[in-house]
Protein backbone atom coordinates (compact mmCIF):
# COMPACT_ATOMS: atom_id res chain seq x y z
CA UNK A 1 0.00 0.00 0.00
CA UNK A 2 2.83 2.36 0.93
CA UNK A 3 4.70 1.53 -2.28
CA UNK A 4 1.58 2.08 -4.39
CA UNK A 5 0.97 5.44 -2.72
CA UNK A 6 4.57 6.49 -3.37
CA UNK A 7 4.28 5.53 -7.03
CA UNK A 8 1.07 7.54 -7.34
CA UNK A 9 2.69 10.57 -5.79
CA UNK A 10 5.65 10.18 -8.13
CA UNK A 11 3.44 9.91 -11.22
CA UNK A 12 1.37 12.89 -10.12
CA UNK A 13 4.48 15.00 -9.58
CA UNK A 14 5.92 13.90 -12.91
CA UNK A 15 2.68 14.69 -14.76
CA UNK A 16 2.38 18.06 -13.04
CA UNK A 17 6.01 18.89 -13.82
CA UNK A 18 5.57 18.03 -17.48
CA UNK A 19 2.38 20.07 -17.69
CA UNK A 20 4.00 23.10 -16.12
CA UNK A 21 7.06 22.76 -18.34
CA UNK A 22 4.89 22.60 -21.45
CA UNK A 23 2.86 25.58 -20.25
CA UNK A 24 6.00 27.62 -19.69
CA UNK A 25 7.34 26.63 -23.10
CA UNK A 26 4.17 27.89 -24.77
CA UNK A 27 4.18 31.14 -22.83
CA UNK A 28 7.83 32.17 -23.05
CA UNK A 29 11.18 31.28 -24.55
CA UNK A 30 13.17 29.50 -21.85
CA UNK A 31 16.79 28.47 -22.29
CA UNK A 32 19.29 31.06 -21.08
CA UNK A 33 21.18 30.70 -17.82
CA UNK A 34 21.54 34.41 -17.18
CA UNK A 35 19.94 37.78 -17.87
CA UNK A 36 18.94 38.21 -21.52
CA UNK A 37 20.36 41.56 -22.63
CA UNK A 38 19.53 41.68 -26.34
CA UNK A 39 16.92 40.36 -28.77
CA UNK A 40 16.53 40.62 -32.55
CA UNK A 41 14.27 39.04 -35.18
CA UNK A 42 15.12 38.00 -38.74
CA UNK A 43 13.39 39.94 -41.56
CA UNK A 44 11.17 36.95 -42.40
CA UNK A 45 9.96 36.74 -38.80
CA UNK A 46 10.72 33.03 -38.40
CA UNK A 47 13.80 33.26 -36.17
CA UNK A 48 14.86 35.34 -33.20
CA UNK A 49 18.36 35.65 -31.73
CA UNK A 50 18.91 36.50 -28.07
CA UNK A 51 22.11 37.58 -26.31
CA UNK A 52 22.78 36.80 -22.67
CA UNK A 53 24.91 37.25 -19.59
CA UNK A 54 25.59 33.50 -19.86
CA UNK A 55 28.05 34.21 -22.75
CA UNK A 56 25.75 32.63 -25.31
CA UNK A 57 23.37 33.42 -28.13
CA UNK A 58 20.24 31.37 -28.63
CA UNK A 59 18.60 31.06 -32.03
CA UNK A 60 14.86 30.57 -31.53
CA UNK A 61 12.31 29.11 -33.91
CA UNK A 62 9.45 31.58 -33.47
CA UNK A 63 6.97 29.38 -35.31
CA UNK A 64 7.36 26.63 -32.72
CA UNK A 65 8.79 28.56 -29.74
CA UNK A 66 11.75 26.19 -29.52
CA UNK A 67 15.52 26.48 -29.35
CA UNK A 68 17.02 26.01 -32.80
CA UNK A 69 20.61 26.33 -31.60
CA UNK A 70 22.85 27.72 -28.87
CA UNK A 71 25.96 29.57 -30.03
CA UNK A 72 29.18 30.47 -28.23
CA UNK A 73 32.03 32.70 -29.36
CA UNK A 74 32.50 35.57 -26.92
CA UNK A 75 34.67 35.38 -23.81
CA UNK A 76 32.23 37.27 -21.59
CA UNK A 77 28.60 38.35 -21.29
CA UNK A 78 26.88 39.25 -24.57
CA UNK A 79 25.03 42.57 -24.30
CA UNK A 80 23.48 43.23 -27.69
CA UNK A 81 22.57 41.63 -31.01
CA UNK A 82 21.46 42.98 -34.39
CA UNK A 83 20.54 40.99 -37.51
CA UNK A 84 21.59 42.07 -41.00
CA UNK A 85 18.93 42.68 -43.68
CA UNK A 86 19.93 39.44 -45.43
CA UNK A 87 18.65 37.51 -42.40
CA UNK A 88 21.65 35.22 -42.56
CA UNK A 89 24.12 37.20 -40.48
CA UNK A 90 24.17 38.95 -37.11
CA UNK A 91 26.49 41.12 -35.08
CA UNK A 92 26.91 41.11 -31.31
CA UNK A 93 28.59 43.24 -28.65
CA UNK A 94 30.17 41.79 -25.52
CA UNK A 95 31.77 42.58 -22.20
CA UNK A 96 34.95 41.16 -23.74
CA UNK A 97 35.25 44.39 -25.75
CA UNK A 98 34.70 42.81 -29.16
CA UNK A 99 32.04 42.86 -31.87
CA UNK A 100 31.17 39.40 -33.17
CA UNK A 101 30.09 38.71 -36.75
CA UNK A 102 27.98 35.57 -37.04
CA UNK A 103 26.83 33.40 -39.93
CA UNK A 104 23.41 32.22 -38.78
CA UNK A 105 23.13 29.55 -41.46
CA UNK A 106 26.41 28.00 -40.38
CA UNK A 107 25.59 28.74 -36.73
CA UNK A 108 29.01 30.14 -35.88
CA UNK A 109 31.00 33.30 -35.29
CA UNK A 110 32.98 34.00 -38.45
CA UNK A 111 34.93 37.04 -37.29
CA UNK A 112 35.68 39.14 -34.23
CA UNK A 113 36.09 42.89 -34.72
CA UNK A 114 38.50 44.42 -32.22
CA UNK A 115 39.31 47.97 -31.21
CA UNK A 116 37.21 48.84 -28.18
CA UNK A 117 39.07 48.99 -24.87
CA UNK A 118 35.95 48.53 -22.76
CA UNK A 119 32.70 46.58 -22.88
CA UNK A 120 30.53 46.90 -25.99
CA UNK A 121 27.08 47.87 -24.76
CA UNK A 122 25.14 48.24 -28.03
CA UNK A 123 25.34 47.45 -31.74
CA UNK A 124 23.40 48.51 -34.83
CA UNK A 125 23.38 47.68 -38.55
CA UNK A 126 22.83 50.18 -41.37
CA UNK A 127 19.65 49.73 -43.46
CA UNK A 128 21.66 48.42 -46.43
CA UNK A 129 23.58 45.95 -44.25
CA UNK A 130 26.98 47.27 -45.33
CA UNK A 131 27.95 48.96 -42.06
CA UNK A 132 27.79 48.19 -38.37
CA UNK A 133 28.16 50.50 -35.42
CA UNK A 134 29.19 49.59 -31.88
CA UNK A 135 28.92 51.65 -28.70
CA UNK A 136 31.49 51.13 -25.98
CA UNK A 137 32.19 52.02 -22.41
CA UNK A 138 35.56 53.26 -23.65
CA UNK A 139 33.79 56.44 -24.78
CA UNK A 140 33.77 55.58 -28.48
CA UNK A 141 31.35 54.63 -31.22
CA UNK A 142 33.08 52.56 -33.88
CA UNK A 143 31.89 52.24 -37.45
CA UNK A 144 32.74 49.00 -39.28
CA UNK A 145 32.74 47.95 -42.94
CA UNK A 146 31.11 44.52 -42.82
CA UNK A 147 32.12 43.49 -46.34
CA UNK A 148 35.82 44.01 -45.66
CA UNK A 149 35.47 43.39 -41.92
CA UNK A 150 37.55 46.45 -41.08
CA UNK A 151 37.14 49.61 -39.00
CA UNK A 152 36.09 52.75 -40.86
CA UNK A 153 36.26 55.41 -38.18
CA UNK A 154 36.09 56.11 -34.47
CA UNK A 155 33.65 58.67 -33.07
CA UNK A 156 34.36 59.86 -29.55
CA UNK A 157 32.36 61.03 -26.54
CA UNK A 158 34.65 62.96 -24.26
CA UNK A 159 34.99 61.19 -20.88
CA UNK A 160 31.74 59.31 -21.42
CA UNK A 161 30.39 55.79 -21.55
CA UNK A 162 28.04 55.04 -24.43
CA UNK A 163 25.03 52.78 -23.93
CA UNK A 164 22.99 53.12 -27.14
CA UNK A 165 23.51 53.45 -30.88
CA UNK A 166 21.18 53.51 -33.91
CA UNK A 167 21.22 54.37 -37.62
CA UNK A 168 18.66 56.70 -39.14
CA UNK A 169 16.28 54.84 -41.51
CA UNK A 170 17.93 56.41 -44.57
CA UNK A 171 21.36 55.30 -43.35
CA UNK A 172 22.79 58.83 -43.56
CA UNK A 173 23.13 59.48 -39.85
CA UNK A 174 24.31 57.66 -36.77
CA UNK A 175 22.89 58.40 -33.32
CA UNK A 176 24.43 57.57 -29.95
CA UNK A 177 23.40 58.16 -26.35
CA UNK A 178 25.69 58.17 -23.35
CA UNK A 179 26.16 58.65 -19.67
CA UNK A 180 25.85 62.43 -19.87
CA UNK A 181 22.22 62.18 -21.07
CA UNK A 182 22.94 63.74 -24.46
CA UNK A 183 22.27 62.21 -27.87
CA UNK A 184 24.83 62.95 -30.57
CA UNK A 185 24.09 62.70 -34.28
CA UNK A 186 26.90 62.14 -36.79
CA UNK A 187 26.98 62.05 -40.59
CA UNK A 188 27.91 58.53 -41.63
CA UNK A 189 29.74 59.65 -44.77
CA UNK A 190 32.48 61.57 -42.95
CA UNK A 191 31.90 61.30 -39.21
CA UNK A 192 31.15 64.98 -38.75
CA UNK A 193 28.68 65.93 -36.03
CA UNK A 194 25.25 66.88 -37.38
CA UNK A 195 23.32 67.50 -34.18
CA UNK A 196 23.06 67.31 -30.41
CA UNK A 197 19.82 66.46 -28.56
CA UNK A 198 19.69 67.74 -24.98
CA UNK A 199 16.83 66.99 -22.61
CA UNK A 200 17.48 63.90 -20.49
CA UNK A 201 18.79 64.52 -16.98
CA UNK A 202 20.65 61.21 -16.70
CA UNK A 203 22.19 58.53 -18.92
CA UNK A 204 20.55 57.45 -22.17
CA UNK A 205 20.11 53.66 -22.28
CA UNK A 206 18.24 53.04 -25.53
CA UNK A 207 17.54 54.61 -28.92
CA UNK A 208 15.15 53.80 -31.77
CA UNK A 209 14.17 55.64 -34.95
CA UNK A 210 10.73 55.17 -36.47
CA UNK A 211 10.95 53.52 -39.93
CA UNK A 212 9.32 56.56 -41.59
CA UNK A 213 12.27 58.67 -40.47
CA UNK A 214 10.22 61.22 -38.53
CA UNK A 215 10.97 60.41 -34.90
CA UNK A 216 13.69 59.31 -32.54
CA UNK A 217 12.70 57.66 -29.25
CA UNK A 218 15.17 57.66 -26.36
CA UNK A 219 15.10 55.81 -23.02
CA UNK A 220 16.86 57.14 -19.94
CA UNK A 221 17.78 56.57 -16.33
CA UNK A 222 15.65 59.67 -15.60
CA UNK A 223 12.56 57.39 -15.92
CA UNK A 224 11.36 58.98 -19.16
CA UNK A 225 11.01 58.15 -22.83
CA UNK A 226 11.49 61.21 -25.03
CA UNK A 227 10.40 61.69 -28.63
CA UNK A 228 12.43 63.90 -30.95
CA UNK A 229 11.96 65.26 -34.46
CA UNK A 230 14.76 63.64 -36.41
CA UNK A 231 14.93 66.47 -38.98
CA UNK A 232 14.90 69.45 -36.63
CA UNK A 233 16.15 67.98 -33.36
CA UNK A 234 13.16 69.40 -31.47
CA UNK A 235 11.89 67.54 -28.42
CA UNK A 236 8.27 66.62 -29.12
CA UNK A 237 7.14 64.74 -26.03
CA UNK A 238 8.18 63.34 -22.67
CA UNK A 239 6.52 59.99 -21.88
CA UNK A 240 6.28 59.16 -18.17
CA UNK A 241 5.03 56.04 -16.45
CA UNK A 242 7.97 53.77 -15.67
CA UNK A 243 8.94 53.43 -12.03
CA UNK A 244 12.71 53.53 -12.34
CA UNK A 245 15.24 53.77 -15.18
CA UNK A 246 14.00 53.01 -18.70
CA UNK A 247 16.37 50.57 -20.39
CA UNK A 248 15.04 49.99 -23.90
CA UNK A 249 12.83 51.39 -26.66
CA UNK A 250 11.61 50.03 -30.00
CA UNK A 251 9.52 51.44 -32.86
CA UNK A 252 6.83 49.46 -34.67
CA UNK A 253 7.26 48.77 -38.41
CA UNK A 254 4.37 51.09 -39.28
CA UNK A 255 5.91 53.88 -37.12
CA UNK A 256 2.65 54.21 -35.20
CA UNK A 257 3.78 52.79 -31.88
CA UNK A 258 6.70 53.03 -29.46
CA UNK A 259 7.48 50.31 -26.91
CA UNK A 260 9.55 50.95 -23.80
CA UNK A 261 10.85 48.74 -21.00
CA UNK A 262 12.63 49.27 -17.74
CA UNK A 263 13.98 48.27 -14.38
CA UNK A 264 10.42 48.08 -13.03
CA UNK A 265 9.84 44.90 -15.08
CA UNK A 266 7.15 46.43 -17.26
CA UNK A 267 6.80 46.89 -21.01
CA UNK A 268 4.76 49.93 -22.04
CA UNK A 269 3.19 50.66 -25.40
CA UNK A 270 2.71 54.27 -26.57
CA UNK A 271 1.07 55.82 -29.61
CA UNK A 272 3.79 57.77 -31.39
CA UNK A 273 1.28 60.28 -32.81
CA UNK A 274 -0.47 61.95 -29.91
CA UNK A 275 1.89 60.28 -27.37
CA UNK A 276 -0.97 58.32 -25.77
CA UNK A 277 -0.21 55.44 -23.41
CA UNK A 278 -1.88 52.33 -24.84
CA UNK A 279 -1.19 49.57 -22.29
CA UNK A 280 1.30 48.10 -19.85
CA UNK A 281 2.59 44.50 -19.98
CA UNK A 282 3.67 43.16 -16.61
CA UNK A 283 4.71 39.49 -16.60
CA UNK A 284 8.51 39.86 -16.36
CA UNK A 285 10.15 39.29 -12.98
CA UNK A 286 12.92 41.88 -12.90
CA UNK A 287 14.41 44.39 -15.32
CA UNK A 288 13.54 44.22 -19.04
CA UNK A 289 16.65 44.94 -21.10
CA UNK A 290 15.64 44.73 -24.75
CA UNK A 291 12.64 44.95 -27.09
CA UNK A 292 11.94 44.24 -30.75
CA UNK A 293 8.80 44.19 -32.89
CA UNK A 294 8.25 41.39 -35.39
CA UNK A 295 8.60 42.52 -39.03
CA UNK A 296 4.82 42.45 -39.54
CA UNK A 297 4.24 44.45 -36.35
CA UNK A 298 1.88 41.88 -34.87
CA UNK A 299 4.23 40.68 -32.11
CA UNK A 300 6.57 42.28 -29.59
CA UNK A 301 9.45 40.36 -28.01
CA UNK A 302 10.95 41.40 -24.67
CA UNK A 303 14.09 40.09 -22.98
CA UNK A 304 14.83 40.36 -19.28
CA UNK A 305 16.92 39.67 -16.22
CA UNK A 306 14.56 36.78 -15.39
CA UNK A 307 16.44 34.84 -18.13
CA UNK A 308 13.35 34.82 -20.36
CA UNK A 309 12.28 36.08 -23.76
CA UNK A 310 8.55 36.79 -23.83
CA UNK A 311 6.36 37.16 -26.91
CA UNK A 312 3.32 39.46 -26.82
CA UNK A 313 0.47 40.17 -29.20
CA UNK A 314 0.52 43.87 -29.97
CA UNK A 315 -3.20 44.25 -30.66
CA UNK A 316 -4.38 43.17 -27.21
CA UNK A 317 -1.20 42.85 -25.11
CA UNK A 318 -1.70 39.13 -24.47
CA UNK A 319 1.37 36.99 -23.90
CA UNK A 320 1.58 34.23 -26.50
CA UNK A 321 0.48 31.05 -24.76
CA UNK A 322 -1.67 32.11 -21.84
CA UNK A 323 -1.02 29.01 -19.72
CA UNK A 324 1.49 29.98 -17.05
CA UNK A 325 3.20 27.93 -14.40
CA UNK A 326 2.37 28.87 -10.83
CA UNK A 327 4.96 31.01 -9.09
CA UNK A 328 6.27 29.10 -6.09
CA UNK A 329 8.06 31.06 -3.40
CA UNK A 330 11.49 29.47 -2.89
CA UNK A 331 12.21 27.93 0.49
CA UNK A 332 14.83 29.88 2.40
CA UNK A 333 17.76 27.48 2.99
CA UNK A 334 18.63 26.77 6.59
CA UNK A 335 21.96 25.14 5.71
CA UNK A 336 24.75 27.75 5.97
CA UNK A 337 26.56 26.31 2.98
CA UNK A 338 23.41 26.61 0.89
CA UNK A 339 23.02 30.24 1.94
CA UNK A 340 26.64 30.95 1.00
CA UNK A 341 26.11 29.32 -2.40
CA UNK A 342 23.39 31.84 -3.26
CA UNK A 343 26.18 34.26 -4.23
CA UNK A 344 27.38 31.68 -6.77
CA UNK A 345 23.94 30.69 -8.07
CA UNK A 346 23.78 33.54 -10.60
CA UNK A 347 26.55 31.83 -12.57
CA UNK A 348 26.43 28.13 -11.62
CA UNK A 349 23.82 25.39 -11.34
CA UNK A 350 24.17 22.15 -9.42
CA UNK A 351 21.79 19.31 -10.27
CA UNK A 352 22.13 16.36 -12.66
CA UNK A 353 19.83 17.96 -15.23
CA UNK A 354 21.12 21.51 -14.77
CA UNK A 355 22.36 23.60 -17.66
CA UNK A 356 25.34 25.89 -18.02
CA UNK A 357 24.78 29.51 -17.08
CA UNK A 358 27.42 32.26 -17.15
CA UNK A 359 29.60 29.54 -15.65
CA UNK A 360 29.50 25.78 -16.22
CA UNK A 361 27.28 23.42 -14.26
CA UNK A 362 28.95 22.22 -11.07
CA UNK A 363 27.30 18.78 -11.15
CA UNK A 364 30.02 16.17 -10.62
CA UNK A 365 32.52 18.89 -9.69
CA UNK A 366 34.72 17.01 -7.26
CA UNK A 367 37.29 14.85 -9.01
CA UNK A 368 36.67 16.63 -12.32
CA UNK A 369 39.48 18.23 -14.29
CA UNK A 370 38.95 21.96 -14.75
CA UNK A 371 37.74 23.02 -18.18
CA UNK A 372 36.27 19.71 -19.35
CA UNK A 373 32.51 20.36 -19.80
CA UNK A 374 32.20 19.77 -23.54
CA UNK A 375 29.68 22.47 -24.42
CA UNK A 376 31.04 25.32 -22.26
CA UNK A 377 33.40 27.97 -23.75
CA UNK A 378 36.23 27.87 -21.21
CA UNK A 379 39.22 30.17 -21.41
CA UNK A 380 42.38 28.57 -22.74
CA UNK A 381 44.06 29.30 -19.40
CA UNK A 382 41.59 27.08 -17.54
CA UNK A 383 41.62 24.33 -20.18
CA UNK A 384 45.40 24.13 -19.98
CA UNK A 385 45.63 24.41 -16.20
CA UNK A 386 45.42 20.63 -15.50
CA UNK A 387 43.73 21.58 -12.25
CA UNK A 388 41.57 18.92 -10.61
CA UNK A 389 38.71 20.11 -8.41
CA UNK A 390 39.09 18.63 -4.94
CA UNK A 391 38.20 19.90 -1.47
CA UNK A 392 41.70 21.35 -1.30
CA UNK A 393 41.65 23.16 -4.67
CA UNK A 394 38.12 24.53 -4.18
CA UNK A 395 39.20 25.81 -0.76
CA UNK A 396 42.25 27.38 -2.36
CA UNK A 397 40.13 29.01 -5.07
CA UNK A 398 38.09 30.90 -2.48
CA UNK A 399 41.05 31.55 -0.19
CA UNK A 400 43.40 33.23 -2.70
CA UNK A 401 41.00 33.98 -5.56
CA UNK A 402 40.90 32.75 -9.19
CA UNK A 403 43.28 35.48 -10.36
CA UNK A 404 46.03 33.66 -8.44
CA UNK A 405 44.88 30.05 -8.66
CA UNK A 406 43.92 30.13 -12.35
CA UNK A 407 45.53 33.29 -13.80
CA UNK A 408 44.11 34.25 -17.18
CA UNK A 409 40.79 32.49 -16.66
CA UNK A 410 37.37 34.15 -17.00
CA UNK A 411 36.25 33.43 -13.44
CA UNK A 412 35.22 36.65 -11.68
CA UNK A 413 37.30 37.91 -8.78
CA UNK A 414 35.97 36.42 -5.57
CA UNK A 415 37.36 35.43 -2.21
CA UNK A 416 35.98 34.00 1.00
CA UNK A 417 38.46 34.88 3.73
CA UNK A 418 36.67 33.04 6.54
CA UNK A 419 37.93 29.44 6.73
CA UNK A 420 34.75 28.20 8.44
CA UNK A 421 32.61 29.68 5.64
CA UNK A 422 34.78 27.94 3.05
CA UNK A 423 34.40 24.65 4.89
CA UNK A 424 30.60 25.00 5.08
CA UNK A 425 30.37 25.89 1.37
CA UNK A 426 32.53 22.93 0.35
CA UNK A 427 30.49 20.57 2.51
CA UNK A 428 27.32 21.79 0.79
CA UNK A 429 28.86 21.57 -2.70
CA UNK A 430 30.01 17.99 -2.14
CA UNK A 431 26.48 16.99 -1.19
CA UNK A 432 24.67 19.05 -3.86
CA UNK A 433 26.91 18.19 -6.82
CA UNK A 434 27.41 14.48 -6.18
CA UNK A 435 26.54 12.31 -9.21
CA UNK A 436 24.90 9.85 -6.81
CA UNK A 437 22.52 12.56 -5.58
Amino acid sequence: MIATSAVCRFLFALTLGLALALAAARAELVGHGGAVRGIAVTPDGHLAVSASFDYSLIVWNLDEHTVADRLYGHDAAVNAVAILPDGGHAITGSDDGTVGLWNLARRQMVDRLTGHTGKVAAVAVSPDGRLAASAGWDGTVRLWDLADRRPLRVLRFRDNTINAVAFSPDGLHLLAGGYDGRIRIWRVVDGSQAGLLVGHNFAVNGLAATPDGRLIASASVDETVRLWNLSTGDELAVLRGHDGPVLAVAASPDSGMIASAGVDGTVRLWQSDGNRHIRTLRHHQGAVWSLVFSPDGRLLLSAGSDELVKVWRVDDGAEIGTARAAVVKPIEPTDRGARLFRKCAACHSLGPDSKNKAGPTLHGLFGRTAGNIADFPYSRALQESRLVWTEETVNQLFEIGPERLTPGSKMPLQQMPNAKDRSELIRYLKRATSPAR
